[in-house]
């Protein structure tokens, strides 16, 4: 199986390019854009066979088996080992089998998969199960091992009568259709915070739980660390933000549910990948209630006040002057500065993705333009923004602490309206 990725590898480093590897734990399909279906191994779903609580599960029930639940991170039920050693052992394989490439620097990124499409999140809006856009989604925690879970923190809570929630609707529902989301609704109750703190933390512990395996895994390679965060747009504009919510983001319009996320990544010196680059408010349905630019601006600013690197991706292929300019807007929210790097740039831009459409007359030659522009039309240095050699982890963050971050709420960094470089 390695063959074949070492036949790319090779090429890309023939070609004189560098890697982001990304390791996947969840399937390919289903998603948007995935168009090759590659399920999780199937001696993994020989277990769900027996045992369906391993996969993620709705409130009907519903198993997902795009990625094993949280639930399943610490338990031995696959042939001894938890979900977190099969994660751990499959990057070990990587960083044996991939060793050339690791040394002579090649790989410099690697991005550890952490959900559903790569992402940090539960699989709160899957179009396998009829979800269609903009539906608020629905919370997954109802395979036996996360409700054990929340029974046990509500109980030692003083609150043994706290059940999971029944109220907040189906996938396709509007917030105000819901008793959770609407107005005064459970969401702002004492029990609706109980459980949207316990649903969140069980994410973010999730995350670091598996970076500091990847940690002593790629320990003394010069790579860098990375997650990636769904970019949940839509809802946002309305005050209990519930698509975020089911996605496992707890941000409100005074809370900030990023700063948390990229509280527990300065650990790991770990960068935070987000989505939706490319997206402009204009662009959007008015009933989806969406703000993508808010959004981004948010998310950045709590990466950079936390001193991440961040790195961004466009959310669905896009060839055109506004889409490019709006993600040059975002790598530079202050434009060039003449007098040395930007007090706030992204680090890194994945761009969605190679096809022959892109490669085609006139888009390639404005892809072209674009990439000039990221580089602020400077040639390619190789000393810009040097890997070291991977340290050790910083010791846990208690959850209290990264709590503390959420609140105040500060206002993003101001973001210039339209790029001072354009294409």
């Amino acid at each position: 199986m390695s063959s074949a990725y070492k036949q790319v590898f090779k090429l890309v480093q023939e070609a004189g390019l560098k890697l982001q590897a990304i390791m996947s734990c969840h399937q390919c399909g289903g998603n948007v854009g995935d168009i090759v279906n590659i399920p999780i191994p199937q001696w993994v779903r020989d277990v769900g066979e027996a045992n369906p609580d391993i996969f993620y599960t709705n409130r009907r029930k519903m198993r997902n088996i795009e990625y094993l639940t949280i639930g399943v991170d610490d338990q031995p039920l696959f042939q001894g080992r938890t979900a977190i050693q099969l994660y751990a052992d499959y990057m070990k394989s990587f960083r044996e089998n991939m060793a050339e490439f690791l040394d002579a620097g090649v790989i410099v990124d690697i991005e550890v998969g952490l959900g559903p499409a790569g992402e940090m999140r539960y699989p709160s809006y899957p179009q396998s199960q009829g979800w269609v856009y903009p539906g608020v989604g629905e919370f997954i925690c109802y395979d036996k091992y996360l409700e054990a879970d929340f029974k046990a923190a509500a109980t030692k809570a003083g609150h043994p009568e706290w059940e999971l929630p029944d109220d907040a609707g189906e996938y396709n529902d509007t917030p105000e259709k819901t008793q959770f989301f609407a107005d005064n609704g459970t969401y702002q109750t004492e029990k609706g915070k109980f459980f949207l703190t316990w649903y969140s933390n069980k994410l973010i512990k999730h995350g670091d739980k598996i970076l500091d395996e990847a940690n002593k895994v790629f320990l003394g390679c010069r790579v860098q660390l990375a997650i990636k965060i769904s970019g949940i747009h839509w809802w946002y504009r309305v005050p209990n933000h519930a698509a975020e919510l089911t996605a496992g983001y707890y941000n409100l319009d005074d809370r900030d549910g990023y700063r948390t996320i990229a509280h527990m990544l300065t650990r790991h010196r770990a960068s935070m990948n987000f989505t939706c680059a490319e997206m402009r408010d204009n662009e959007q349905s008015s009933e989806a209630k969406s703000a993508p630019e808010e959004l981004v601006q948010q998310v950045l600013s709590a990466g950079w006040r936390e001193g991440l690197n961040i790195a961004c991706e466009n959310a669905l292929s896009r060839y055109d002057a506004t889409a490019y300019n709006t993600i040059l807007r975002n790598a530079r929210p202050q434009g060039i500065n003449k007098n040395g790097p930007p007090e706030h740039k992204l680090y890194g831009f994945t761009y969605l993705r190679v096809s022959n459409e892109l490669l085609e007359g006139q888009n390639y030659a404005t892809f072209k333009t674009f990439v000039r522009r990221m580089h602020a039309n400077l040639d390619y240095n190789a000393n810009i923004d040097p890997l070291a050699p991977m340290e050790r982890s910083k010791p846990e963050i208690p959850i209290e602490q990264i709590l503390e971050v959420a609140q105040p709420k500060l206002e993003p960094f101001p973001f210039i309206e339209n790029t001072d470089l354009p294409v």
